[in-house]
């Protein structure tokens, strides 16, 4: 069944030139016919369902298909975080920033780097001792389960669903610039591979995807990058002067500013990058698919190198796309110059490779999109399957085929949803879709992750009304703010002025978990405080005493 349903797909994937048609309302326009990325682009689908097929024979229980067995080694999963990070949101939306905002594309490519301390020293280690498939195992180990467990699985499936739209848009244009194709056709394709992938394949197929796409982009990238300096005579200075005489805004584009001109929103924005790297559930679910505390370590470590690497590069291929871009009328796709240049980094490989390399990126690119999706379409499954079907629905009596078989319906809904999704929010720039959904991240479920490892005083009442209040006003904020109350629902003024909600939201969370959580002095409370050392001990070392809590 499943080879035929693989076969299938590439069967509709083979007949997608027939679906071609104008591009809608000019947001991109067609360049002639490119073999090459056509050529490419269908070698990548054809060897991700074949990692797909091969996955699938080898998935068989639910640590499988959660966790890929447990059987990933460090520096793979460190390819595969890395992989994670650099999503369509980096490599088009932060390159597309830059060309639009010049220096001011940098917070993006900073405040996703810097939380990674916060990884590394804080959670890692500690999350794959007390954890089995999701961030919500941690979470509930010394509290009540049904309450944590449906607020986490709440603040994932939000968060899920918000970086989905970025990713959704990301493949959306790239396949309507290569293809021709209707917009919404092209979003569709995609929903379709993604839940191809996780259906059958799991995290198993999901991790290899990644790796192999994070090993093609680096050198992708970087040889767009050597190109770029090669053209300016390896002289950043030279490259910044040819930048700021092809902007319209001149040198202003190496003034800080221009993107984000707020103080209040510009810490905001900051404080949501660094925080909700650590409440990604699709990121703190990788730590879960090595053997031990020591693997995760080598995970952060090795993903944090290639992250930085990467994001030094983007900088560079967005500089590289004004010198080479920006006034040349054969490479524009016809938006507006700022939130609409999504495309950026693709006109830049035409530029720089020609069609044979404009041919790689794309499909690399396209990798990329599906990769993430993937990625982020299971941690949302699992959420559904395993913390709200398994443990508070079924209440632990669940078998695993009924697990793996609730995740796969899950898989089905989160596609309709992205696609859904990714639809309504077209015009929206990428990078900025994923600041919000790191905004979820730090406001939902960073705060009750880290108080349920690091403090004592935390009880279930505290973790799950302080995680809403945090989570409610994230999303109330994003909703009358600009992004949204404007640009989506076209109201003339925003209720709430700024862009990026986590400042107040996060503060919010913190506050009001540990408030609930001193005014609980109820006797299951005093027992989830005095199951902190326990689960503590655990946490530091990997042994001790079972600390979860089952009442």
């Amino acid at each position: 069944m499943i080879r035929s349903l693989l076969l299938a797909l590439a069967g509709l994937s083979a007949s997608l030139p027939l679906w071609a048609a104008p591009a809608l309302d000019g947001a991109v326009e067609q360049r002639s016919l490119n073999l090459h990325a056509i050529a490419m682009f269908f070698a990548f689908v054809a060897a991700t369902l074949f990692i797909t097929y091969w996955a699938a024979k080898r998935t068989r229980s639910a640590k499988d298909f959660y966790a890929a067995g447990g059987g990933i080694t460090g520096f793979q999963n460190g390819l595969a975080i890395a992989g994670d990070y650099m999503s369509a949101a980096s490599f088009l939306g932060i390159s597309a920033l830059v060309y639009g905002s010049g220096y001011d594309g940098l917070i993006y490519s900073i405040g996703f780097l810097v939380g990674w301390p916060l990884i590394t020293f804080l959670i890692a280690e500690r999350l794959r001792n007390l954890g089995k498939y999701t961030f919500a195992d941690v979470a509930s180990y010394r509290l009540r389960q049904a309450p944590v467990r449906t607020f986490a699985a709440v603040g994932t499936l939000v968060t899920v669903a918000l970086y989905l739209i970025a990713q959704m848009v990301g493949a959306g244009k790239l396949i309507q610039l290569l293809f021709g194709m209707n917009y919404a056709s092209a979003v569709v394709l995609v929903g379709i591979l993604m839940v191809l992938y996780v259906m059958f394949g799991g995290m198993l197929a999901t991790t290899w995807v990644q790796i192999i796409k994070a090993v093609l982009l680096l050198a992708g990238a970087s040889f767009m990058a050597f190109m770029v300096l090669r053209l300016s005579g390896f002289s950043l200075e030279n490259m910044f002067s040819q930048a700021i005489a092809a902007h319209p805004k001149g040198v202003a584009i190496m003034s800080p500013g221009g993107l984000v001109s707020n103080p209040i929103d510009a810490i905001s924005l900051g404080i949501g990058l660094m925080f909700g790297t650590a409440g990604l559930p699709h990121i703190l679910m990788r730590f879960f698919t090595v053997a031990d505390a020591k693997e995760a370590r080598k995970s952060v470590f090795y993903a944090t190198g290639f992250i930085g690497y990467f994001y030094i590069l983007t900088f560079i291929i967005g500089f590289g796309a004004i010198m080479l871009v920006l006034n040349k009328p054969e490479y524009m796709d016809g938006s507006a110059l700022i939130g609409g240049a999504n495309m950026a980094a693709i006109h830049l490989a035409d530029a720089v490779g020609g069609d044979l390399f404009l041919g790689f990126i794309s499909a690399v690119a396209f990798a990329t999109i599906l990769a993430v999706v993937s990625g982020l379409t299971l941690s949302g499954a699992s959420a559904v399957s395993h913390d709200l079907y398994a443990s508070v629905w079924r209440h632990g009596r669940s078998t695993e085929a009924d697990e793996i078989r609730v995740s796969k319906i899950a898989t089905v809904g989160l596609g309709v949803v992205a696609i859904l999704l990714g639809i309504a929010f077209e015009k929206q720039n990428i990078a900025y879709m994923v600041g919000l959904a790191f905004s979820i991240a730090a406001s939902a479920n960073f705060p009750v992750l880290f108080l349920s490892m690091f403090w004592r005083g935390l009880t279930t009442r505290g973790a799950v009304l302080g995680g809403l209040v945090g989570l409610l006003t994230a999303v109330i904020l994003i909703i009358i703010g600009p992004t949204v109350w404007v640009d989506v629902l076209h109201n003339q003024e925003a209720l709430f002025a700024y862009k990026n909600p986590a400042l107040f939201s996060m503060t919010a969370a913190f506050v009001f978990t540990w408030l609930f959580s001193v005014l609980d002095n109820s006797e299951s409370a005093q027992k989830e405080r005095e199951a902190f050392l326990p689960q503590f001990i655990r946490s530091m070392t990997g042994v001790g005493a079972e600390g979860a809590s089952r009442h």
